[in-house]
């Protein structure tokens, strides 16, 4: 099976909308990795389904693409691009003082990540420790700091990004994988303590057409002395039953359906759309 390898860009037609009161650009909209793939998707959906949308990122060059994507698409909402260093803690500052000073921030999309591919016993701690901070602190971090402005601003929705692989794990991930669990973890903390006011909830999906999964192709092949196409086949898709790739926006169309009215009862869940990968076998 020939697969496009090539991750999709957004086009009008993609993005669901959604009637909800709190859908205005009033209502702000942190996301965080908005310059590529999934986070890049979830603030162009955020901005087209009207909201306020804080997208933040390292990569100063993608956020500009993403903000020049958003006037292409002329979103009903407005896109505010905030280079940030998710492990420097005064960058997490200045995200959430922009987001305030922005409107009434209601909504917290925690999606940046990394990927690293080695075998536990050879795992650069280094490269464990900075997948920790961006994947896990900083998401809690964030996540700590705009409770009280969704509180003040009368409710709202923190969405986390996990995986497949914070369900069941895969070999020479482990940075990624104890990531994805614990960012499962601090979805249920904060539907604990949101008082159903604030709820919380996870997506995991399997592999999604994004620069991150699409630049791991090549050395996942070579450690597995496979060819690309059949990374895709039998290592990506070998265990699901749909045998495409999600798209980035597929993804960002299931963040504002979490965020919104659809979503009243989802607090602390995960929204698994894997394709069947991880609770079906052949």
């Amino acid at each position: 099976m020939e697969q496009a390898i090539d991750p999709p860009e957004v086009r009008h037609v993609d993005i669901h909308h959604i009637d909800d009161d709190r859908f205005h650009d009033g209502s702000v909209c942190i996301v965080t990795g908005a310059a590529s793939g999934i986070g890049e998707a979830t603030a162009l959906v955020a901005a087209g389904n009207g909201l306020t949308v804080v997208a933040t990122d390292i990569d100063a060059a993608g956020l500009d693409d993403t903000i020049e994507q958003a006037t292409q698409l002329d979103v009903e909402g407005q896109l505010i691009g905030v280079e940030g260093d998710l492990a420097d803690e005064s960058d997490l500052d200045r995200i959430i003082e922009t987001a305030d000073s922005a409107g009434e921030v209601r909504f917290l999309a925690n999606i940046a990540g990394l990927q690293h591919i080695s075998p536990l016993e050879s795992f650069p701690m280094d490269v464990y420790d900075t997948m920790q901070d961006v994947m896990v602190r900083a998401p809690m971090y964030l996540a700590r700091e705009s409770l009280p402005l969704i509180r003040g601003a009368g409710g709202g929705a923190i969405g986390n990004m996990s995986s497949a692989h914070g369900h069941y794990v895969t070999t020479d991930k482990a940075g990624y994988n104890i990531a994805k669990f614990a960012i499962r973890g601090l979805t249920q903390s904060i539907a604990a303590e949101g008082d159903g006011l604030v709820r919380s909830f996870s997506v995991s999906t399997g592999y999604v057409a994004t620069p991150l999964v699409t630049g791991q192709l090549e050395e996942t092949a070579r450690q597995r002395d496979l060819a690309v196409d059949e990374v895709i086949d039998e290592v990506m898709l070998g265990e699901a039953s749909v045998r495409e790739m999600m798209r980035p926006v597929d993804v960002g169309n299931l963040f504002l359906l979490g965020f919104s009215h659809l979503a009243s009862h989802l607090n602390g869940g995960d929204m698994l759309h894997d394709g069947g990968m991880t609770l079906t076998y052949r």
